[in-house]
């Protein structure tokens, strides 16, 4: 699967890799009001059109996967274990974008950093320190994490 990606294979045990399905729609009502998160609004039957989730989330279709968390380092930026990630691939990593990244044969998800000329791996969680990168490291960022799916 990881050629398909356009990357090397990395030990599958880590994290399970899925990819769209462009064949699928997932067109469902887009409703022109907005929910109050106060006091309840009336009911309004306005449909404003209808919303493809794969054409909302899912901007490079060819470049793109999904890949579940496991672990609580980026909590602080609303990901939590068990959420899915949305990677693009033909994206730039830029100063402080999640990316998934590679680091000595494991997947992570983490925010990339460079301070002072030094290339970071920082987690969104207090808990665990920043990764700097040392050049004998095996490290690649396979994409950019452009949205969450997240359960209540």
């Amino acid at each position: 699967m990881a050629n398909s990606l356009g990357v090397r294979q990395v030990d599958t045990r880590v994290a399970t890799i899925y990819r769209p399905d462009r064949a699928t729609s997932c067109a469902r009502p887009l409703f022109m009001v907005s929910v109050s998160a106060g006091f309840p609004s009336p009911a309004e039957d306005y449909i404003e059109g209808r919303l493809d989730l794969n054409r909302h989330l899912i901007k490079h279709p060819a470049a793109t996967f999904f890949v579940r968390v496991a672990g609580d380092s980026m909590i602080d930026a609303g990901i939590h274990p068990g959420d899915i990630l949305v990677v693009d691939r033909a994206l730039e990593p830029k100063d402080a974008s999640v990316v998934i990244a590679v680091l000595d044969g494991e997947l992570t998800v983490k925010r990339l950093a460079r301070r002072e000329g030094k290339l970071y791996l920082v987690p969104d969680n207090r808990a665990y320190p920043p990764l700097e990168i040392q050049p004998d490291m095996e490290f690649e960022v396979w994409g950019v994490v452009t949205s969450v799916i997240h359960h209540l």
